[in-house]
């Protein structure tokens, strides 16, 4: 479902009750997706805020699902600015709402940035929003930032995996079951945005053991499979590639 004509958000349900908000911009050649997701329950989720200046365009999308009031937790792999940028100006729209993140991000950034305080959750805490639990998994390097987690629902399986698996391209299905590591790698080699930590298999590892079934890219499409596979696969490359381990 297309939500704005003029970027061409649209809005497409990825896994049951979670929707993927995804507005192209042209800032590569080729254009590059900018994808926030929706989880829908007693507590709804809304993961990636999306830059500020896409504030009006991202609420527009959410409010074609339910109501942007109703939103409880406001949250980001990461604090950059494609990831909170329009944090504030959610937090007004919903003023139920809680902002969170890793509890290093909360210290070092979030209850700096945000109206009002976040929620710093630990790694591997877990925490319902209704009929779902979701898990947070801190990733501290992986790709980037001292601060980086993933989340998890573990009713669908679904990891919103933030800026692993990062395709290029405008025109991207919402879902694709066909592999995506070729097009992550010609990204990575192309901005070479992956830090180079110590406990990168490791932490690949660990989100592997999950078993996804759905990873929910940030920029690209999702992908629907064996994301344990593709994410063992991700490891075995930067260890070839030697980075270290």
């Amino acid at each position: 479902m297309i939500t704005n004509q003029e970027t061409g958000t649209r809005v497409d349900e990825v896994a049951a009750g979670i929707y993927r908000i995804s507005t192209r911009l042209d800032v590569i050649p080729g254009g590059f997706t900018f994808n926030s997701y929706l989880i829908d329950d007693e507590e709804p989720v809304l993961f990636h805020t999306g830059y500020r200046k896409l504030f009006p365009i991202t609420v527009g999308a959410v409010k074609a699902v339910m109501p942007v009031e109703r939103l409880r937790w406001i949250g980001g792999s990461h604090f950059e600015g494609d990831e909170f940028g329009a944090l504030n100006e959610l937090l007004e729209a919903a003023p139920q709402a809680t902002g969170f993140g890793t509890e290093i991000g909360v210290l070092t950034s979030l209850n700096d940035f945000a109206s009002r305080p976040a929620r710093g959750l630990g790694d591997g805490e877990e925490f319902s929003i209704g009929n779902r639990r979701l898990k947070w998994m801190y990733t501290p390097h992986v790709p980037h930032g001292w601060d980086c987690g993933v989340l998890f629902d573990l009713s669908t399986k679904t990891l919103l995996c933030g800026d692993l698996f990062t395709q290029a391209g405008a025109d991207m299905p919402a879902v694709t079951e066909s592999e995506i590591l070729t097009a992550s790698e010609g990204m990575r080699g192309m901005m070479d945005y992956y830090a180079h930590a110590t406990s990168t298999t490791a932490i690949l590892e660990r989100l592997a053991e999950l078993g996804p079934a759905m990873l929910g890219c940030q920029h690209g499409s999702a992908y629907r499979g064996d994301g344990a596979a593709l994410l063992r696969e991700l490891a075995k490359v930067i260890s070839r590639d030697g980075q270290p381990q």
